[in-house]
């Protein structure tokens, strides 16, 4: 994969064997060699196997450091959702919180961006069988295709999945 070294990077993986389950949260990050507590986290269009009152289905943020802690303590598959990372500190108000389900702006083969006003990049979470990369830095684009070499370039995804 060849990108231009300071453009964000949109990626998809999808239809592989190298992941024993989608969008396990705890593997995505792994992959990305980012530290996750350098960030604060809204998640939001939440749908999972998990079901216990620390981890809300609802729309919301957390710090790095509780998302960090969460992961490694569960096991958890997330359906839907979307993992915005924005700056420590920064949490802008959310008029129109980011959405995976139902959302056709991933699949136009255009470039994308992160939904959420002020966020560094995205990751969603379709269905249980993808997982969706939106401006990602190019290091932790690298880094994540080097983990699962079967990952591509959003805009060579199909219309629809």
């Amino acid at each position: 994969m060849k990108t231009a070294l300071c453009s964000p990077i949109n990626l998809i993986l999808e239809k592989t064997s190298q992941v024993p389950y989608f969008t396990d949260m705890r593997r995505v990050l792994q992959a990305l060699e980012i530290s996750v507590a350098d960030y604060d986290w809204y998640i939001s269009d939440i749908e999972t196997n998990y079901n216990s009152p620390d981890f809300p289905t609802d729309d919301h943020w957390v710090c790095g450091e509780a998302l960090q802690q969460f992961l490694a303590e569960n096991e958890i598959q997330f359906i839907w959702a979307v993992f915005s990372a924005v700056p420590k500190g920064l949490r802008p108000p959310v008029q129109n919180p980011p959405y995976i389900d139902g959302n056709p702006r991933y699949w136009k083969g255009e470039e994308v961006s992160p939904q959420l006003n002020g966020a560094i990049f995205e990751i969603a979470c379709w269905d249980s069988s993808a997982t969706i990369l939106v401006g990602l830095p190019p290091k932790a684009a690298a880094a994540f295709v080097k983990a699962y070499p079967d990952t591509r370039a959003l805009n060579s995804a199909p219309d629809a999945l």
